[in-house]
């Protein structure tokens, strides 16, 4: 065991699990998770189905056509159920397996050592015998023992109760597993959380033989929440079944007093009740945000709660963090200060020797396999230029770290000679910092200070390094103590990721404004929002000031100013209250244990993926898999989308509804013969749904929708002008139905007449739906759009008409007759004119933006 602690320093030595070997286990011993709920079966979603107020219409409709002894029409309408139950079905399992893929996405992640090699899994993945290396932020994936411990805290409060974090210690190679609680325990438990320092652990327990499974936990899942919108839907919804179980009694009563036929007054009632329940809207609601989070995720943007799909087309302000966003979190060492001269490292030159001392210290301050981008790129510098150095060889030992405090950016770590005779201190970090631990004053500490403003113009990040001896005895413990000497600053480049300049004109053009908030210098900060197009660079909020400003002040001066520099992870919840007080709808990035308040408090919380804590991650409503900031626009994009086609789909629900139900009733009132029957409203649902659910959600982004502004946060799909314009289409609908239905009756008999309406009703559907795929084309252009969906539904319905039209069987229960080519020439006029007050409403809105 002691040969393990020593070999700990440099983490890739221990021995490892090849991945070959944790494949086995996994296979033998199962995932690394707790039983979740259970998969709704077939029985229970029948179950749910019949719950539904369109079941049991269908129901009583097939009751009465059993009084009418039309067992032929009772049939239709029993295997019209199955199919409903088989379209909820399908619904349901799409639904399941996009949650699947989101759930496996948002496990809690682990880095563990495997084949030698440092990789990042999935949390469910980390099997018996791994070694899983831990730092501040991170969720504990499993139990298991600690081989090494620099500082390590955790919060153990989800097993023990106890508010303050546990201090660890490193295990003894004798000491059994026990249960938690205390301080100084060598081990750690899976679902807790480190608040400090870092760790290296060899897993010996997974899912629920942990602590956690022990006690009965189990993982949160994911489930989709009732958003604003669903349970608004869903009054209304209530309401219109109300309304349409008391019409159907109305009608039923009328029916009988006029025609003295009860059971067919039944079923005109049933037909109406039938034709105004929109029983579409809550689907439409449920399938599209599930299917709308899963379609994000291959964006590489995660959904951890539905409801932001709702408010990501209303963000108004994004806050995004310059490193690792905007650029690439790709560092390389461009210039170094020496304190009295200036070295250009992108020539590719030797280093000269008077650079040595600095570039070293630099090296044995930074972590000896390193995660930072910033010191990957200082030891890759150092292995390239260094020759001969006096400190970075096998004979130094790395005895003790001095950790980075919450408002002292520095680390300092002690080396101790090979003679064990004294210690060598190497400290690097924020240039103020390192001004601070040699206590540098006055006027050498404006010359610094000047240089490091020099540096920054030029959109470099600057780490200072200092240097220290100690003869031999116990360290102090903080690392002021040490009696530093500043040898100079490294200055190292981020480049900004490509493409961002063009995400944020779309930012621009589409209504939002974008705020770059940096730990960095203002220079810097300036330097990079020039380069990506940043719009008003001369204002800029440092930290410091930022403290010294009241709320109020906060507020007004963040309505001008896009550029926040020097600034803490702290600092971001007051940034996100002064935008949320001048009603702005926020979008807000963070990676950090610190970055959670402000994710929680933003409208839209989006942790990083690739660097994020897990902290971050389970507090923000989206996660970044990929930290790409063209994927947040994607996401805006996407989430503007999915609203857009619920808009699509509601809008034509309730178009589609109005000519049905006027259609039921309308004939009663002429006193003609009825057009619709149950099985012709269940045909038209048939229609319905498989439209809304597949063809509408799949509906790509139109192009330049992106140009509008941003939705108001309570503004309701359903709004007046919406619903308003819904029922103009569905009346124009209605109305050339009705002449099509009253010309048919004056040339031609009952039931064929009946063929050419219900033809002339499709053939108007089918336009409805092509011609509300898009709101800014017309319908011919919207056949450009690829929509796999459409090719599939239309020739599908199209040749079920047909097969009802025209097959002997089919007629008699639908009451049709076969249509000659006048018969057809009719019917496809009405489809289509129809639909031509929509496409001429359009393309006067076309013109008018023109």
């Amino acid at each position: 065991m002691n040969d393990l602690k020593n070999k700990s320093n440099n983490y890739l030595d221990l021995p490892s699990l090849s991945e070959e070997a944790a494949v086995k286990r996994l296979e033998e011993e199962g995932f690394n998770e707790l039983p979740s709920e259970a998969r709704r079966g077939v029985l229970s979603i029948a179950l749910q189905v019949v719950k539904e107020p369109m079941f049991l219409l269908l129901i009583a409709c097939g009751l009465v056509y059993f009084l009418l002894g039309d067992f032929g029409e009772a049939m239709v309408l029993v295997f019209s159920i199955f199919v409903i139950i088989g379209i909820t079905l399908f619904q349901e399992r799409k639904t399941e397996r996009a949650l699947d893929a989101l759930k496996a996405l948002s496990s809690p992640r682990a880095l563990v050592l495997r084949d030698g090699s440092v990789r990042r899994i999935s949390g469910r993945e980390v099997v018996r015998g791994d070694i899983v290396i831990l730092s501040e932020g991170d969720r504990v994936p499993a139990d298991g023992i600690l081989l090494l411990a620099e500082n390590l805290n955790v919060d153990e409060s989800l097993l023990t109760g106890e508010s303050v974090p546990a201090r660890k210690c490193v295990w003894d190679g004798i000491l059994e597993m026990s249960r938690p609680g205390g301080d100084d325990l060598p081990f750690v438990y899976s679902g807790t959380l480190v608040t400090a320092g870092k760790g290296i652990v060899q897993v010996k327990a997974i899912g629920i033989k942990t602590e956690m499974g022990k006690i009965g936990k189990s993982l949160e899942t994911l489930v989709i929440e009732p958003t604003y919108l669903e349970k608004e839907t869903r009054k209304i919804a209530k309401k219109l079944a109300i309304s349409a179980i008391l019409l159907c009694i109305l009608v039923a009563v009328v029916y009988f007093l006029v025609y003295r036929d009860l059971l067919k007054g039944a079923l005109s009632g049933l037909a109406l009740a039938m034709s105004l329940l929109p029983e579409e809207i809550p689907v439409i609601l449920t399938v599209f945000l599930a299917l709308g989070a899963w379609r994000l995720s291959k964006q590489k943007v995660l959904t951890r709660r539905f409801p932001v799909i709702e408010t990501l087309g209303a963000t108004s302000v994004l806050c995004v963090d310059k490193t690792g966003t905007i650029t690439m979190n790709q560092m390389s060492v461009e210039k170094i200060y020496n304190n009295k001269n200036f070295f250009d490292a992108t020539k590719n030159l030797p280093l000269p020797e008077e650079f040595n001392e600095l570039i070293e210290f630099s090296v044995m301050a930074s972590e000896k396999n390193p995660f930072d981008p910033m010191e990957k790129a200082i030891k890759s510098f150092g292995k390239k230029t260094l020759k001969k150095t006096k400190y970075l060889n096998n004979d130094w030992k790395m005895f003790r770290e001095y950790p980075l405090a919450n408002h002292f950016f520095s680390i300092s770590r002690a080396w101790l000679s090979p003679e064990n005779d004294k210690y060598i201190i190497s400290a690097q970090g924020a240039p103020e910092a390192i001004i601070s631990l040699c206590h540098i004053v006055g006027g050498e500490k404006r010359k610094i200070l000047d240089q490091v403003d020099l540096m920054a113009k030029k959109g470099l990040r600057m780490l200072g390094v200092a240097k220290a001896n100690f003869v031999k005895k116990d360290l102090p413990d903080n690392q002021q103590d040490f009696d530093f000497e500043f040898l100079g600053l490294v200055g190292l480049k981020d480049p900004v990721r490509p493409d961002v300049r063009e995400a944020v004109k779309e930012c621009f053009d589409a209504g939002i404004r974008l705020i770059m908030i940096t730990g960095d210098y203002a220079g810097t900060a300036r330097r990079v929002a020039e380069e990506i197009g940043l719009l008003n660079l001369t204002e800029i909020i440092t930290g410091d000031e930022l403290d010294e400003m009241d709320d109020k002040k906060l507020q007004e001066r963040i309505k001008t100013v896009n550029i926040f520099a020097r600034v803490v992870p702290e600092q971001k919840l007051r940034i996100v209250n002064a935008l949320k007080a001048n009603n702005e709808v926020v979008a807000m990035t963070g990676d950090g244990v610190n970055d959670a308040p402000a994710l929680k408090a933003a409208h839209v919380g989006i942790a990083m993926g690739e660097r994020g804590t897990d902290v971050a991650r389970e507090t923000a409503s989206l996660v970044l898999l990929n930290d790409d900031f063209n994927s947040i626009v994607e996401a805006i994009r996407y989430g503007r989308n999915i609203i857009l086609n619920i808009k699509k789909a509601i809008f034509y629900v309730f178009t589609t509804h109005v000519p049905i139900a006027g259609m039921s009733l309308l004939p009663l009132v002429f006193k003609w013969p009825l057009l619709f029957y149950p099985v012709h409203i269940v045909f038209l649902e048939l229609i319905t749904d498989p439209a809304c659910s597949v063809v509408f959600e799949g509906e790509p982004p139109e192009k330049d929708f992106m140009k509008n502004r941003p939705r108001k946060l309570k503004e309701s799909l359903l709004d007046k002008k919406t619903i308003k314009l819904s029922l103009l289409q569905g009346f124009s609908m209605l109305v050339v139905i009705f002449v099509v239905y009253w010309f048919a009756l004056q040339i031609r008999g009952e039931n064929l007449a009946r063929s050419i309406a219900f033809v002339a009703f499709v053939i108007a559907n089918l336009g409805l739906i092509l011609s509300n795929r898009s709101w800014l084309h017309n319908i011919f252009v919207s056949f450009k759009i690829r929509n796999p969906s459409v090719k599939f539904l239309v020739p599908s319905i199209l040749i079920l008409l047909l097969f009802l039209i025209y097959v002997p069987f089919a007629q008699k229960l639908f009451y049709f007759e076969g249509l000659g080519f006048y018969e057809i020439v009719i019917s496809a006029v009405g489809g289509i004119l129809s639909i031509l007050f929509f496409e001429i409403f359009k393309a006067l809105k076309i013109k008018k933006i023109e």
